[in-house]
C-alpha cells in the first residue's frame, strides 16, 4: 500500500498565552516520529472508559459518531461572552446597546430580544436539518464538527437556534453563544469561538406601511428563483428586506468602528438564505470580512410557523470584531486568565477606546515533526485535534511544510510556510 509522509512544523509556546507559572517542556519523544501504522480518523476522540458523556447535567450515549475530546468538553460552560469586562462581553454589550437604543417597539420596549444562555448542545436536526443543509453537505462531516453521538453535537453555529426561536413566536432577536468547529491551528482559528445571530421578520403591513401607494404590494408570488430572489418572493419585498438588512448592519458597524467607515457587499451562498451576502469593511486601510447575511429561505420560515412573514438573518463572530477593534493578535488570548490581559478591558463604560498592549515579545519555539500515514484514513483536523489535546493553548501554529507519497505515486514537496522568502518547489 502506498504511504503518505507528512512533515509538520509546530510553532510552540508563544509566551503571550503563557501564565507565569507554566513550565515549558518539549514534545514527548514518541510524538516526534510515529510508525506507519494505520491511524483511524477517530483517534482524536480521547473516548473515556465509559460509553457515555455527561455534559451540562445530561448524559449522552456514545456511538461511532462520538468524537468530542475532553479538552473541548472542558470549554463548555465557560461562556466568555457573559463574563463581565471580558473583551467578548464588551463586544456583545456594545451590539446589544446599539440594537436596544436604535430599534424600539410600539410600546417603547426594545424591538430585539437577546438570548445569550442557550445550551451549546443541540441535535443534528437543529444544527443542519432545520437550516435546510443537505444530507450530503460537507459541513456535516465528522472532520469539521464535534459530535456527542449520531443525534447530538456541540453547535457549529448560533443559526442552530433560528427555527426554535421563530417557532416560539419571536419576530426579532439576537442569539449569542459559544460554537465549536474542528479547524486548523493558527492565530485566527480556535476550536471554540463565539457568534451572534440576528433575525428580523416582517409582515406585509410592517414592510410596506411606509411606502407610498404600498397598499397593493404583496410579499409572495408564484414565480421563478433567480440570482436576486426566491421563487415565492416578490421583487418589491426582497428589495425592501435586503435594503433594511444592509442598512441595519451598516449602522451597527459604523457605530462600532466609527463614522466614515467604508463598506462593501460580496454575493455568496448559504443554504438557509437567498440572496446571500458577506459584509466587508475597510479598517485602517485593509478590507476585512466581518459577517454573513441574507434573506431567509422561506421554506425555513414557513416550517417554523411564520408563513405570512418574510425576513433576514445575519451571523457574526465576536472574536473577529474584537481582534480588529482592540488589535488583539492571537485568538488564544481570549482564553487567557492572565491578569495582565484581562485588566486591560476593565473599563468604566463599554464604549471606551481600548488598544491591547502585548504581554511579551519572546519568540516562539519551533518543533518539526514527521510521520507516515495511510492517505485514505488521514484527516488533517484529526492531527490538529491531537496537537491541541496534548499541547493545549501553548501551540500557536501548525504548518504543513512538505509531503510526498511513496513509492508508486509521484513524489511532491509543498512549502506552505507563510513567508516571502520561501517558495513552492518540486523535486
Amino acid at each position: 500500500m502506498a504511504m503518505l509522509w507528512k512533515f509538520m512544523r509546530v510553532a510552540k509556546y508563544s509566551k503571550t498565552a503563557l501564565p507565569p507559572t507554566v513550565k515549558i517542556r518539549g514534545i514527548p519523544t514518541h510524538l516526534r516520529h510515529s510508525s506507519s501504522k494505520s491511524v483511524p480518523s477517530e483517534f482524536a476522540a480521547c473516548t473515556p472508559c465509559s460509553n457515555t458523556v455527561e455534559l451540562l447535567g445530561k448524559t449522552y450515549a456514545q456511538d461511532e459518531y462520538s468524537n468530542v475530546t475532553e479538552k473541548i468538553l472542558s470549554k463548555v460552560g465557560k461562556n466568555l461572552h457573559n463574563k463581565k469586562h471580558h473583551p467578548l462581553w464588551l463586544i456583545k454589550e456594545q451590539i446589544k446597546d446599539h440594537f436596544y437604543k436604535q430599534y424600539v417597539g410600539r410600546r417603547g420596549n426594545p424591538l430585539f430580544s437577546v438570548y445569550d444562555g442557550l445550551s451549546p448542545v443541540v441535535t443534528v436536526q437543529q444544527n443542519f436539518d432545520s437550516l435546510l443543509i443537505p444530507q450530503n453537505h460537507a459541513s456535516r462531516s465528522k472532520e469539521d464538527n464535534y459530535y456527542l453521538n449520531r443525534g447530538h453535537m456541540l453547535r457549529a453555529h448560533t443559526s442552530a437556534h433560528q427555527w426554535d426561536l421563530i417557532h416560539s413566536g419571536l419576530d426579532a432577536f439576537l442569539a449569542v453563544g459559544d460554537v465549536y468547529r474542528r479547524d486548523t491551528i493558527d492565530n485566527t482559528h480556535y476550536p471554540v469561538f463565539h457568534q451572534m445571530e440576528g433575525v428580523r421578520l416582517f409582515s406585509c403591513h410592517e414592510l410596506f406601511s411606509n411606502i407610498a401607494d404600498g397598499e397593493g404590494l404583496q410579499l409572495f408570488e408564484q414565480g421563478h428563483r433567480t440570482a436576486h430572489k426566491q421563487e415565492c418572493h416578490t421583487m418589491e419585498a426582497v428589495r425592501l428586506v435586503e435594503f433594511n438588512l444592509k442598512q441595519v448592519l451598516t449602522k451597527l458597524m459604523t457605530h462600532i468602528f466609527g463614522d466614515g467607515l467604508q463598506v462593501r457587499w460580496v454575493d455568496c451562498y448559504f443554504p438557509f438564505t437567498h440572496p446571500s451576502f458577506e459584509m466587508e469593511i475597510n479598517f485602517q486601510g485593509e478590507w476585512m470580512e466581518v459577517l454573513g447575511c441574507g434573506v431567509m429561505e422561506q421554506q425555513l420560515v414557513n416550517s417554523a410557523g411564520a408563513r405570512d412573514k418574510i425576513g433576514w438573518a445575519f451571523g457574526l463572530g465576536l472574536e473577529r470584531l474584537a481582534m480588529i477593534l482592540y488589535n488583539i493578535p492571537d485568538i488564544r488570548l481570549f482564553w487567557s486568565e492572565d491578569e495582565r490581559f484581562l485588566k486591560q478591558f476593565v473599563v468604566p463604560h463599554i464604549w471606551q477606546k481600548i488598544k491591547f498592549q502585548p504581554l511579551s515579545k519572546y519568540p516562539p519555539l519551533i518543533n518539526d515533526i514527521s510521520f507516515w500515514l495511510p492517505s485514505e484514513t488521514y484527516s488533517k483536523n484529526d492531527f490538529y485535534e491531537l496537537v491541541r489535546t496534548i499541547g493545549g493553548d501553548l501551540i500557536e501554529k501548525v504548518v504543513l511544510v512538505d509531503e510526498f507519497t511513496h513509492p508508486k505515486l509521484p513524489v511532491k514537496l509543498e512549502y506552505l510556510i507563510p513567508s516571502a522568502a520561501v517558495k513552492k518547489e518540486k523535486f
